[in-house]
């Protein structure tokens, strides 16, 4: 009898990843493909939407096998990827530029003040969950109309990640709920639909794609594909950190989950529909719940970004860092190495290391970054916490938690528990879950119970609480000099 498999694909920031799953959700086989975002011009971040279909072709062919067998029958495919973003193509699907990444990508800056002046932002807040940002949608979508006039003139069709590959696979045009809820101002996420006037305002002419939920069959498979028979039910997908939330068993009321990954991710779960000026509203992947989300704009590209510096690889900074020791011998980091999303809204932020002596050691600098990351989370949970979140199950997913030093460096600094899941692939997981919820009932925690729980150290957790405020008062001193030097960095970025 032949294994029935669940296969997910998750497009992410630095690489795409792949699971195949059986009906009990054990793991078959992995892959993987990493890649690279583009970065054209300061504060723009793309990548060419032909390697998130290569890839998953790819990744398909290589889980699949790549060919029929009698033993192996892939019953439903998953997608998911980062976002929110922005694909213009035309009516064959084909792009008319790279894609616009999510608020990494700060270039509608003029887009978003425009927008909030004309609608208003007490009225955008009320309606969509959130203030506009970087992170929004809309004004990249106005930043296209505006700037390349030529593209906007022939896109028929706007997509994300998984969005797109449900396009490719199957020919829908559709969109889930909770990416809609973070393309503000074009979605009421009160009433759960589009806001018709606010979306001719910011996409004039622009189709919208049809709603549905992230589990929800987008369609069939139009032909046989990398090993997936034709036929196949797709679904609809959605952005990553919810798909992980979703592997995780994090989407319940009272959970909050933290993504450690190129980025770092928080979403907190409730059934009340929150506003808040500092974090992003937002409804939930499944129907019936709601999210408070917050997410900064480094985390793992700092330490990426270190490790190409230093030229060390993980483990030897990781013992460093840990031989450093919590506060990292008197430095003090601020992680808006790529601005800063949530809670502060500053694309113009920019990275700091306070406290720098010819005595510290790149064991100290590492150090400093984990710790600057934690100090980031406190602050976005306290955020939460003051919009009327009341978090009570912290679970940790993402390659961060692996090595622990940093997860247990983050509950020092929060003084919060974490429970880290068995299955750390993380989206494409969340993605092979819903898949097969298509055909079957899941137990999620059951597929994918804890591994480990992370507990703070009560004394060492004091001692964060000195440096947190420090940390605190390091961005306002601060911010007029990176905002000037942001200044500067624009300027000599439009040099020949």
């Amino acid at each position: 009898m032949a294994t029935i498999a669940y296969l997910g694909v998750d497009i992410g920031t630095s690489s795409t990843k792949g699971v195949l799953v059986d009906e009990a959700g054990e793991i078959l086989r992995t892959a993987t493909r990493e890649h690279r975002v583009d970065r054209p011009a300061p504060g723009h971040v793309e990548m060419d939407a032909q390697i998130w279909w290569e890839e998953f072709t790819s990744i398909a062919a290589e889980l699949t096998g790549a060919a029929p067998t009698p033993d192996l029958h892939v019953a439903a495919v998953g997608v998911s990827g980062m976002g929110p973003c922005v694909l213009l193509t035309d009516d064959a699907g084909t792009p008319l530029r790279p894609a616009i990444l999510y608020g990494v990508d700060t270039r509608a800056s003029a887009e978003v003040a425009e927008l909030t002046a004309e609608l208003g932002e007490e009225a955008i807040l009320r309606t969509g969950g959130s203030v506009l940002s970087s992170q929004a949608a809309g004004p990249k979508l106005a930043w296209i109309r505006r700037h390349e006039p030529d593209v906007w003139a022939r896109a028929t069709r706007w997509f994300m990640p998984a969005s797109f590959l449900a396009h490719r696979l199957t020919g829908a045009y559709v969109l889930d709920h909770h990416s809609a809820s973070q393309s503000t101002p074009m979605y009421d996420s009160a009433a759960l639909a589009w806001h018709a006037d606010w979306a001719r305002r910011v996409a004039p002419g622009l189709p919208l794609p049809e709603l549905r939920w992230p589990g929800q069959v987008a369609g069939a498979t139009s032909a046989d594909l990398a090993g997936i028979p034709a036929g196949t039910p797709v679904i609809t997908g959605t952005i990553d950190a919810w798909s992980e939330a979703v592997s995780a068993d994090a989407h319940n009321a009272g959970d909050l989950m933290l993504m450690y990954g190129t980025t770092m991710f928080l979403i907190a779960t409730g059934t009340e529909f929150l506003t808040s000026a500092t974090m992003w509203g937002t409804v939930g992947a499944y129907e019936g719940t709601r999210n408070l989300a917050g997410g900064m704009a480094t985390s793992g590209a700092i330490t990426g970004w270190l490790a190409d510096l230093t030229g060390a690889d993980y483990p030897t900074l990781l013992a460093e860092a840990a031989a450093s020791g919590p506060g990292a011998r008197g430095l003090l980091a601020l992680p808006y190495f790529a601005g800063e999303r949530t809670p502060v809204f500053d694309p113009d932020a920019r990275g700091v290391i306070a406290g720098l002596t010819l005595e510290h050691t790149r064991g100290d600098l590492y150090r400093a970054v984990l710790e600057a990351t934690g100090f980031g989370v406190r602050h976005n949970v306290e955020a939460m916490r003051d919009a009327g979140a009341r978090p009570g199950r912290i679970v940790a997913v993402g390659g961060g938690t692996q090595g622990g030093l940093w997860a247990q460096i983050v509950s020092d600094i929060t003084g919060l528990e974490q429970v880290i899941p068995t299955h750390a692939i993380g989206a494409s997981y969340g993605a092979a879950v819903l898949a097969a919820t298509t055909r079957q009932d899941v137990d999620v925690a059951a597929w994918n119970p804890p591994a480990r729980i992370v507990t703070p150290d009560p004394a060492v957790h004091t001692h964060y609480g000195e440096l947190y405020g420090l940390y605190r008062d390091l961005y306002p001193a601060t911010r007029d000099i990176a905002h000037a030097l942001a200044t500067h960095q624009r300027t000599e970025g439009a040099r020949p």
